[in-house]
């Protein structure tokens, strides 16, 4: 096979063409319901209140998850404004961080060329993609997870000089506490769970001393700890809500109702890492049998670190399907030692099922209007169509060019394979777009906000818009509705309206304000009378005022925070 290696110009230039293709759209889509919203909306606070110590969502102490994003978030905003992409800056960025050092993980380990497979992989394996463009703490998680990853294997391999592998093991434990402060104890407790089942298996128990758990544990916690100590002297509630009720309940419990079958990842899994789904399979297959790299068998690690992680939110009450994140850089690597050593006949396979998807996507694009729920539905499906078709017709053109490469060329025909995967992925991430006013505030706020003034009161009536929020710049008062703010608004009950008999009698005696609710409670307080007009209307949502004569006159302005 004439292949020749990548020179450093050109390795440059494809780092630029994936930087823009990256980076390039993080803006081009409104914030969606609810993690965007409520990812947006608690570093906002921080940011304008100045209290970066303990977390808060709608000005209500929120303690499910640490603060290291909601700081990255908020310095984004004071740096650079409040806006689409500075709310994805961090996951974008680590996320991008990830790929590189996926990167240079497969070239320490495996070699140049299986390195830069395993960039291309992970970069444009759809699961990590989709994630890392959305503002959720997975991403972050999940770089942090693969720096620990890392350090454990770069640590422990002979090929590492000795006077570097104290330097990545102290990096593991560093990588985890940085994880900690991103999710939660998972970012300990399924590194050295993973560690562990390695030694058992390996048998292998001079690693017990290699990782130095003293050392590197009085490391962690120097990282780690002095915000969950800060945190609890201000607020005496967050551990018992935070480590009992955030970790064991959720993991045992259906507390959360995220319920779902002990199957549930599997098929995230095979969507989330197509088009290399194939080249998965194998590389599982045969990553036990690999030879070692030196004092660590990183295929086995690898497969380790990947299932250990599958099976444990597996196991877990609470699912969602961006919990299996961490797994993708450590499969990325398994596929990339794949790739270096494919035939030509092997890598037409799985180009083959990747013109098949294009083909099938271009066939399916126009059903998507029949998700569509109403009229106004439809049309938003509908428009999103010629982006599906788009999609599919850049991956059908890179497969063609690939399948053209492959017995020649295969870092070419690669290339080809990953970047019309990416292009084909942000189509599809711009093209959802289309659908934002069924999963946003943001063309509601612009009819609202003309109404509001900076002292006219807002109530939530039953329900919680996440996006509202970010988009009005101000928080609203709850009626009836607490949900995930339950917790701190039994540590505050004075922030929010218990029910909607309360609300009435305070919207009676209010000059002006306005309201937010869905349109069957909308409906229900027309029946019993209550005085108001309707500003903005769409098929979730129902904004209201009273009926004061200056309402078209008011000017926008902000509210509590």
């Amino acid at each position: 096979m004439a292949d020749h290696p990548l020179n450093r110009r050109a390795h440059l230039l494809l780092l630029v063409v994936f930087a823009v293709l990256w980076f390039g759209n993080l803006d081009y889509r409104k914030l969606v319901r609810p993690d965007e919203g409520r990812y947006a909306e608690i570093p906002r606070e921080m940011a304008v209140t100045g209290d970066w110590l303990t977390p808060r969502l709608n000005a209500i102490k929120y303690f499910e998850k640490p603060p290291l994003q909601y700081w990255a978030t908020a310095a984004a905003y004071k740096i650079f404004g409040e806006h689409e992409w500075t709310v994805r800056l961090w996951p974008a960025l680590t996320g991008f961080a990830g790929v590189l050092l996926t990167c240079f993980l497969g070239a320490a380990l495996f070699g140049t060329t299986t390195g830069l497979y395993a960039g291309l992989v992970l970069a444009t394996s759809m699961g990590y993609m989709f994630v890392a463009h959305i503002a959720t703490l997975d991403t972050g998680f999940t770089f942090f997870m693969t720096l620990a990853m890392g350090g454990f294997l770069l640590g422990l391999s002979d090929r590492t000089p000795a006077r570097r592998q104290r330097r990545w093991i102290d990096l593991a434990w560093v990588g985890m506490a940085l994880a900690v402060l991103s999710k939660g104890l998972a970012g300990v407790v399924l590194p050295l769970l993973a560690l562990g089942v390695y030694v058992v298996l390996q048998r292998d128990w001079s690693i017990v001393r290699k990782v130095r758990p003293v050392t590197g544990g009085l490391l962690f916690l120097a990282v780690a700890a002095p915000w969950f100590i800060a945190v609890s002297v201000v607020n005496p509630e967050f551990p018992a809500f935070f480590f009992v009720h955030e970790h064991f309940a959720r993991f045992l419990t259906q507390v959360h109702r995220r319920v779902a079958p002990w199957w549930y990842f599997f098929p995230i899994l095979a969507l989330g890492m197509l088009p290399w789904l194939l080249l998965m399979l194998d590389a599982f297959r045969r990553s036990w049998r690999q030879p070692s790299a030196g004092g660590m068998h990183a295929g086995r690690f690898l497969l380790i670190w990947s299932v250990v992680i599958f099976a444990f939110f597996s196991a877990s009450s609470s699912k969602l399907p961006s919990y299996v994140l961490p797994v993708f850089p450590a499969l990325a690597l398994l596929v990339a030692t794949r790739l270096a050593a494919i035939t030509p006949r092997g890598l037409r396979s799985n180009i083959a099922l990747y013109v098949l998807l294009g083909v099938v996507l271009f066939l399916i694009a126009p059903q998507a209007p029949r998700f569509a729920r109403d009229g106004v539905d439809l049309d938003l499906f509908a428009a999103y169509v010629p982006w599906l078709r788009a999609a599919a017709v850049v991956v059908i053109a890179g497969g063609a060019a690939a399948w053209l490469w492959s017995s020649r060329h295969q870092r070419a025909a690669v290339l080809a394979i990953a970047c019309s995967a990416l292009i084909a992925e942000q189509a599809l991430m711009m093209g959802h777009d289309e659908l934002a006013p069924r999963s946003s505030f943001y063309h509601m706020a612009q009819k609202v906000r003309p109404y509001l003034r900076s002292d006219t009161p807002l109530y939530s009536v039953g329900t919680y818009e996440q996006t509202l929020p970010f988009y009005l710049k101000r928080t609203v008062t709850l009626v009836a509705f607490a949900d995930e703010m339950a917790y701190g608004l039994e540590q505050e009950p004075g922030l929010w309206l218990k029910d909607i008999a309360s609300f009435e009698r305070v919207w009676r005696n209010t000059d002006y304000a306005a309201a937010v609710m869905p349109p069957h409670v909308y409906e229900q307080l027309t029946r019993g009378r209550l005085p108001m007009k309707v500003i903005a209307r769409d098929a979730r949502l129902v904004v209201v005022t009273t009926p004061a004569a200056d309402a078209k006159n008011a000017q926008a302005g902000g509210g509590r925070s």
